[in-house]
């Protein structure tokens, strides 16, 4: 990563919700994502194969399945890119099964928000299945989040701003601040008004930012003391 630009403190957020913006801010599951992308593409009898260097370009387009159909036309092959990427998403809820650590400080974090009083709220556009998958390996559960979107919540993924729109709709719209790991995230945030810090995930550190109230390496409690 670059460095941390500034770390958050309380005197930059009057914290009355925390929104967490995707499955990536909570656990570090890209090398888990771009596995079952290449098991899935070699079940399908394709001689494709994202390296690590390969797949964190590829990020910076959202969605698995318009990641699947930019590929193939890339290549002028036709695939079915969702039937793949529902058999990708099935790989990576079976490894999930093995569990995965919550990233530094999401649970401190979460703890010191609960304490304070304030609003969690888990707000992407990743699948509800994806999302289940990944608070069971991460030992989080739905009562953790006193609000979770998902991509069956709206008719937009991000970067559209509509999940985080309705996510201060529901909550009565309260000062809030995201917290995402990756760029098309911060920009959802950043189109409903939100400040939004940047947490990057592992093929997010060298990805630019623009917008975001701070990059930092460690989720820190300090936010909302």
């Amino acid at each position: 990563m670059a460095g941390v630009i500034r770390a958050l403190s309380r005197k930059d957020i009057p914290l009355a919700a925390l929104l967490l913006g995707s499955i990536g801010v909570l656990a570090e599951t890209s090398h888990l994502q771009r596995a079952a992308f290449n098991a899935a593409f070699a079940e399908a009898g394709l001689d494709w194969h994202w390296s690590e260097v390969r797949y964190a370009d590829l990020l910076a387009r959202s969605g698995g399945a318009d990641r699947i159909a930019a590929e193939a036309a890339r290549r002028g092959e036709e695939v079915d890119a969702a039937a793949l990427h529902a058999r990708k998403s099935a790989l990576f809820q079976q490894a999930l099964g093995q569990g995965v650590p919550l990233r530094p400080g999401v649970a401190e974090t979460m703890q010191a928000a609960r304490a304070a009083g304030q609003t969690v709220a888990l707000v992407t556009t990743t699948s509800a299945a994806n999302v289940a998958a990944v608070l069971a390996a991460t030992g989080l559960a739905r009562a953790d989040f006193d609000l979770l979107l998902t991509r069956a919540d709206v008719s937009n993924p991000k970067p559209d701003p509509e999940v985080y729109a309705l996510a201060l709709e529901r909550l009565g719209h309260p000062e809030a601040h995201a917290v995402e790991d990756n760029p098309d995230g911060v920009r959802a945030a950043l189109g409903a008004g939100l400040a939004c810090a940047a947490f990057p995930g592992a093929l997010h550190d060298t990805a630019n930012f623009e917008g975001a109230s701070g990059i930092v390496e460690i989720l820190d409690p300090g936010i909302i003391a």
